[in-house]
């Protein structure tokens, strides 16, 4: 299996000096160590750790060189990618919370529109060649409720705080990369735009999946506020291989710098909230849940989001692989091995990025 994922992405990443931003949260940990799994120096940027628990404490310390600053502060920003000088770098840091961003607002548009401009700054000042995928959201359209996915060239936009700072984290890495990194430039970059991620060892609070375990683990009843709202679920291994992909094929094509790409499940593969609690209710003992009658109206939630990626299906050759009921079982799966001790989580992480990187492996035949 080493072998296996050592050769994956072309060994694009053997020996390489990566940045991970937000490698504390979830997404972050779990390409932390993916990168590491690959062959790379892993260095992650984050100024705290945002849950207890959280997959980072639980199996990622000893893959990262771990760098703690907000990335708010420019000087801070700067001084450390200047000093790493990175191969690569996936700027993951956010506050990335929708109803948290109605209670910070400000800090939602400090940490997604200041820190990524501090991140585009940076890379301003680096002087070797580095390639640059920024994760904003799938939430950065303009959401009209269409029952078609929303494609790279769709409106940016957004009615609540977290949606709109995406939307302009999108305007802002468009306007510098056309403006100081156009032609010739040792700076490549692409931005990349997910769906609604699942898997083991996220913790935030007002996700569905981790309400579900909170709630569920205690015997107690998991509350639903939108229970027929539709999202692009996808297990948190499928866009991370969309975005290892799209800095492997970004740093072997120019042609693709400044390009967007959406990562999701395929068109007719959304499923509402209602659907996954009943799908992931099957592998819990004991799983209670009740609609939430009494909804802050004042907080804008869209009811139907849906992605198109062709464009990546078409550039980069990447393809949502797992099936609705895998993403539920291999979620499933991790949950219940932590709260009932059964393995390690770091040794349950890497079994998963193994069997998914064997899938990608297989698909894309390098």
């Amino acid at each position: 299996m080493n072998f296996l994922i050592s050769n994956l992405f072309n060994k694009n990443y053997l020996n390489k000096k990566v940045i991970v931003t937000g490698h504390t949260g979830f997404k972050g940990s779990w390409l932390s160590i993916w990168l590491y799994l690959l062959g790379a120096k892993v260095y992650g940027i984050s100024d705290k750790v945002p849950s207890d628990p959280s997959h980072f404490n639980l199996t990622n310390n000893e893959f990262v060189e771990d760098i703690r600053i907000d990335i708010r502060s420019q000087n801070d920003v700067v001084e450390v990618i200047n000093d790493i000088k990175p191969d690569f770098i996936f700027h993951l840091a956010a506050q990335s919370l929708v109803n948290k961003s109605y209670d910070f607002p400000k800090l939602t548009w400090e940490t997604n529109v200041i820190g990524t401009i501090n991140m585009l700054e940076s890379l301003r000042k680096l002087e070797k060649k580095c390639i640059s995928i920024f994760i904003t959201s799938d939430k950065c359209y303009e959401n009209l409720e269409w029952v078609w996915g929303y494609k790279e060239t769709d409106r940016l936009g957004g009615k609540d705080p977290y949606s709109s700072s995406k939307a302009a984290a999108e305007l802002a890495i468009y306007s510098y990369t056309n403006s100081f990194f156009a032609v010739n430039s040792n700076i490549s970059i692409a931005s990349a735009r997910a769906g609604n991620v699942i898997g083991g060892g996220d913790w935030s609070l007002n996700r569905l999946i981790p309400d579900c375990v909170r709630a569920w683990s205690n015997n107690e009843k998991v509350f639903l506020r939108n229970p027929y709202s539709t999202r692009p679920w996808q297990h948190v291994l499928e866009p991370l291989g969309g975005y290892l992909l799209l800095g492997y094929k970004l740093a072997n094509d120019y042609a693709l710098h400044g390009q967007s790409f959406n990562f999701g499940p395929h068109l007719d593969k959304n499923y509402s909230v209602i659907d996954v609690v009943n799908q992931f209710s099957k592998t819990w003992d004991i799983a209670k849940y009740e609609i939430e009658k009494d909804i802050d109206k004042e907080k804008y939630e869209s009811n139907l989001l849906k992605l198109n990626c062709d464009k990546a299906l078409f550039y980069l050759n990447w393809k949502s692989y797992l099936n609705f009921e895998d993403t539920i079982s291999l979620t499933a799966k991790w949950y219940r091995n932590f709260y009932e001790k059964r393995e390690l989580p770091l040794e349950l992480t890497k079994k998963q990025i193994f069997f998914y990187s064997e899938i990608m492996q297989n698909s894309l035949n390098y």
